[in-house]
């Protein structure tokens, strides 16, 4: 890819994710997507290009799209995108999707701290396809895989994007209830570090942990005492003013159902 490609494809991608306008970035993202589609098509071997696609169907599905087939289709896109690039970056990683699992462990264990960013759009997508497709049980069998990919990121980088992988492991703890094998401890542990690690730039981190974890155990004090804290941060953070601004949001409908929920 061009140095002026990159360029713009850094910025543009800059400006989505510093804007607190989520009508705008709902409405003008698409384009965006279908021009990464044709820089791909142009550059089907860029492996930074495909990670970034991968990493931005899967914010753009998850932020803004409630329609089930077409969250199911931008997760299969975004998955895909991210296992060509891990397979060009690693042609042992190749499929991994459909490798037994033994193998698949072994794989993500030969990864170095190179392949971090890869390695973490790849759990990203795979997350992402997850939840698109949670009423699938083979699809709730693939949370393993996730995990494993993120505690290899922890291990190589544990800061990336400011300690995101912890973001994941805690919400994957979380996500099922103690009887059908959650572990709501575990993920507490996982949320600790991601809120140590982000700094308080990252909201989301609060909403999830609050969302996750405190309604679980029904802490409504843990749960309120996050949900305000994320409601009276600033959302205005480099990298984050999109996502934190959608944090604010749910924080707010949280709170507003917390008298219902405990």
């Amino acid at each position: 890819m061009s140095s002026a490609t990159s360029d713009m494809m850094k910025h543009l991608s800059s400006t989505i994710l510093n804007n607190d306008d989520l009508t705008l970035v709902k409405t003008g993202a698409p384009a965006y997507l279908l021009m990464i589609d044709s820089l791909i098509s142009k550059d089907p071997e860029n492996e930074n290009l495909l990670s970034t696609a991968s990493m931005l169907y899967t914010a753009y599905a998850d932020l803004f799209v409630r329609d089930v087939s077409r969250s199911r289709k931008m997760a299969d896109k975004a998955l895909n995108y991210a296992n060509q690039a891990i397979c060009l970056e690693n042609k042992n990683a190749c499929k991994l999707k459909s490798k037994p699992f033994e193998e698949f462990e072994k794989i993500i264990s030969t990864m170095k701290k190179e392949h971090v960013p890869t390695l973490f759009a790849l759990g990203n997508a795979w997350a992402g396809w997850i939840m698109a497709n949670r009423n699938d049980f083979n699809a709730i069998a693939d949370m393993s895989s996730i995990e494993l990919i993120m505690q290899r990121v922890t291990e190589l980088d544990e800061t990336y994007k400011d300690g995101a992988a912890y973001l994941y492991l805690g919400t994957l703890a979380t996500l099922l209830p103690p009887a059908l094998g959650g572990k709501p401890e575990l993920g507490k542990q996982y949320f600790e570090k991601a809120v140590k690690l982000s700094m308080g730039k990252n909201l989301m981190v609060k909403v999830l942990y609050a969302k996750m974890y405190a309604r679980m155990i029904f802490d409504r004090k843990l749960h309120d005492q996050l949900l305000n804290e994320v409601i009276a941060a600033d959302p205005y953070v480099p990298g984050y003013t999109l996502v934190n601004t959608w944090a604010q949001i749910q924080a707010g409908e949280l709170i507003e159902s917390s008298d219902d929920y405990f």
